[in-house]
This record gives C-alpha cells, structure tokens and sequence, in this order.
C-alpha cells in the first residue's frame, strides 16, 4: 500500500505533462479538441464523475493553448522527461517486489524510460482516437465504402476490444522492462497483468457507486472532494498493477521451488545489468576495509 502511494504521488506529477503530449500528439492530426471531448463524455460513463471533473479544466486549457513550430517540440519533450518520472518510480517498486537492487547505470536506465513512456502516451492517444471515431464520423466512413450504419455497429463493438488489447500491452510492457530482471520470456498477457487488469476494473466500478450514493467526500471537503476522490481512484489503480506484479513474482517462484531451485528467500532470475549494483558493493568493500584499518591502527588515520 506504501508504494501505491507512492507511486500515486508520482502520477500526479506526471499526469499532466504525460496529458500535454498526447494532446500535442492529438493536434498534431486536427483532433484535439473533438477527441478529447468525446473521451471525456465516454469517461463520464465510466468513472467517478468527480475524476472527470477534475480532468476536465485543464485538459480543456491544454486544448485551447496553441503551440507550434519549436515551441511545440521543446514543451512536448520537457513534458516527456516529467511524465517518465512515473515509469521510474513503477519500476524501482518492481524491484522491490522482485527483491533485487537497480544495476542499470543512468545512461542506459533513462532512455528505456523515456521510450517506454513515449509508447504509453502514443497508445494512449491510438486509444483516445479510437474512442472519438463513432457517430457522425463513422458513419460518412460507412457512407463513403457503401456499408453505412453497418460499419457505425462494427466499430462500435469493435473498438473496445481493441483498446482492450493496448491496455494488456501497456501492462506487459510495464512488467517487462521496468524491472532490472530478465524475465524467462515475454508474455502478452500473464496471470498478474490479466488479474491486475479485472481487479481494477471491478475496483473502478464499485468505487464508483460508493462515491455516487454512499461517500460525503463534497460535504466533509468542499471543493477538494473532486481531488481527494481522484487521488484515491489512482491509488487503487497503482494498488491492481502492483498486485498483479507481485502475483507473478510469486508464481515465478512456485515455478522455480518446483522445479527444484532454492528461491525460498530470493527469486533466481538473471539481472539485466549489474554495473551499478557491483560498483556499489566495491565501494562498501573499501569502506569496510577502511574501517577495519583504522580500527586496527586505534583510530589513527594518515
């Protein structure tokens, strides 16, 4: 629970640059602001109302702001290094949860971030258009191939499972490479990301009837209770990704006791690098063995 508040924090602060580049990706293409009011009337009938509420001012200030030219690429890669800073917080709790320390230098570490993050938020924009191509637009779609409202209810049961499937591979890709582990393969979907998934969306769900019929978040918190809300909606949302990591790390080691590997206190899987972890522990060899001298010469040191 400490480290879904933890990373609750850090999804915050990189919520709304992560929210500048995908709307910078959605202007890019003329969308913008019809796709990120078709979202919003989408997520009206799916989450808290009070999430939406909040999101809803400064996404629409973000839509109104035009940028261009270099001031639309400096901002945009400004708003990617801050919104990364979520995905290195997610995977120092993967580590955690494989019992294993980081031993990726710097240099190497933060551009798989900054990759990783830029593939989130392009997934996330493919998802937001998806969302917005219904109605009017599909069916001049429709009209134009000769299918008409055939294609409208095609897509309209189509899309979801295909944003669907970009959710499991965001999760995947979240399990996969932030952890300084070399997982035995990479799976589309495993048993944590499918549980992690279903759990969140059952969690959202019920949250969502408490806070609409049972919670006084507006009366105990006045104008904050559309953020307390939030903030509670992302740190159950953190709460389902890190259990469904932590159920693979632990089928992981049901797999290796049975196949008869000692993994009772640590999981046996290779680390991705460990220059940083051997660095460490040459200089807190030195350290002892400096220790050891002055200890030996009764303090005295040159």
């Amino acid at each position: 629970m400490d480290l879904a508040a933890a990373l609750t924090y850090y999804a915050v602060m990189s919520l709304f640059p992560a929210l500048l580049v995908v709307v910078s990706l959605l202007g890019v293409f003329g969308r913008g602001r019809s796709t990120t009011e078709a979202v919003l009337g989408i997520a009206d009938d799916l989450l808290p109302a009070q999430v939406v509420d909040t999101l809803r001012e400064p996404i629409g200030q973000l839509v109104q702001s035009p940028t261009a030219g270099l001031a639309l690429v400096v901002g945009v890669a400004g708003a990617l290094w801050s919104a990364s800073g979520y995905v290195g917080a997610f995977g120092r709790a993967m580590n955690r949860i494989y019992e294993i320390n980081e031993g990726r230098p710097v240099w190497k570490l933060r551009p798989v971030q900054l990759l990783l993050t830029l593939a989130g938020l392009v997934t996330v924009a493919a998802a937001a258009v998806m969302l917005a191509i219904s109605g009017p637009v599909a069916t001049a779609v429709g009209d134009a191939l000769g299918v008409g409202e055939a294609l409208v209810t095609a897509w309209t049961i189509a899309r979801w499972p295909v944003i669907l499937a970009l959710v499991i591979f965001a999760v995947a890709m979240l399990y996969y490479v932030t952890p300084n582990v070399k997982q035995p393969r990479f799976r589309w979907i495993s048993v944590g990301a499918a549980v992690a998934i279903l759990a969140w969306m059952i969690a959202s769900v019920l949250f969502g009837v408490y806070v609409a019929n049972f919670s006084s978040y507006n009366k105990t918190y006045g104008t904050l209770g559309g953020v307390i809300v939030f903030l509670l909606w992302l740190w159950i949302t953190n709460l389902a990704l890190l259990f469904g990591a932590e159920l693979d790390a632990e089928l992981e080691r049901a797999r290796q006791l049975q196949a008869g590997i000692p993994a009772e206190e640590d999981i046996r899987l290779p680390l991705k690098d460990t220059r940083v972890v051997d660095k460490n522990a040459a200089a807190e060899d030195k350290d002892v063995e400096r220790g050891r001298a002055l200890r030996q010469s009764g303090g005295r040191s040159d």
